[in-house]
């Protein structure tokens, strides 16, 4: 399978039309689209760190969530960080494939697998994009025991949390920045709200909200998915060896 055939495999499970509207995403570098794929390297973010691996271990294709090149680029300058990237990828032959938006909107993407990494019963999508997901817990619990469940099954190291006064029953999930969401999901009928980011405003007004706030980190929430992504691109050929990697240079000290 080449990389162009890879690549139109995923765009057919993963297809744009779920993408927002300001989103960019999809096959980000392909210096190479002939190349043969053997060897996939799995990773939220194409870190220089990720890139670096994937060229000296002989990787053939970089797929991520967050797109390489979100932003514009109006040179492909050096002294700028994504085209220093680019320019190395380029040079090794090795391709980029990020499914961002698409991804978290999918039946069986980012969103239903945090749903489901909770144990949520009845998850389904909410809001006019509908990217989120809300469901219920098996049970209720207070809110510092559904803080370390969190915890403990996305591997975080802390959350932050606003407490509502109220128990944790039926939650709403976003991967990623969730903190714009806040409104609308409040409207949904959700006691509980579960994103990676929200902003320190919507944290201190969780009390007259009626709703619970928790943030988990931007990257525990998403990057589950990766496993996902993995299982496509073995889906796609067997043979090919899809490698996940941990990207996050994030730590809490």
């Amino acid at each position: 399978m080449t990389v162009s055939e890879l690549y139109e495999y995923l765009n057919g499970r993963i297809p744009s039309s779920l993408s927002c509207d300001w989103d960019n995403d999809g096959l980000m570098c392909c210096p190479e689209p002939e190349r043969e794929v053997r060897r996939v390297l799995v990773c939220l973010d194409a870190t220089a760190p990720m890139i670096d691996r994937a060229i000296s271990e002989g990787f053939d294709v970089v797929l991520t969530h967050h797109p390489l090149v979100f932003h514009k680029l109006p040179a492909i300058d050096p002294r700028d960080h994504v085209a220093r990237r680019l320019v190395r990828l380029v040079r090794a032959g090795v391709a980029v494939m990020s499914f961002h938006t698409r991804l978290d909107a999918l039946s069986g993407g980012v969103n239903d697998v945090l749903a489901a990494r909770l144990g949520l019963l009845n998850a389904v999508p909410y809001g006019t994009e509908g990217i989120g997901r809300i469901g219920v817990l098996p049970k209720p619990m207070s809110l510092a025991s559904f803080a370390e469940l969190v915890k403990c099954v996305l591997g975080a190291p802390c959350v932050v949390a606003a407490d509502a006064g109220v128990p944790v029953s039926r939650v709403a999930v976003l991967g990623g920045n969730g903190s714009d969401d806040v409104p609308e999901t409040e409207e949904s009928g959700a006691d509980t709200y579960l994103s990676g980011e929200i902003a320190a405003h919507y944290l201190t007004d969780a009390p007259e909200r009626g709703m619970n706030l928790v943030a988990a980190g931007h990257f525990y929430t998403e990057n589950p998915v990766c496993e996902v992504l993995a299982e496509m691109v073995r889906d796609a050929l067997p043979t090919v060896e899809a490698v996940i990697a941990d990207s996050n240079p994030i730590r809490v000290l």
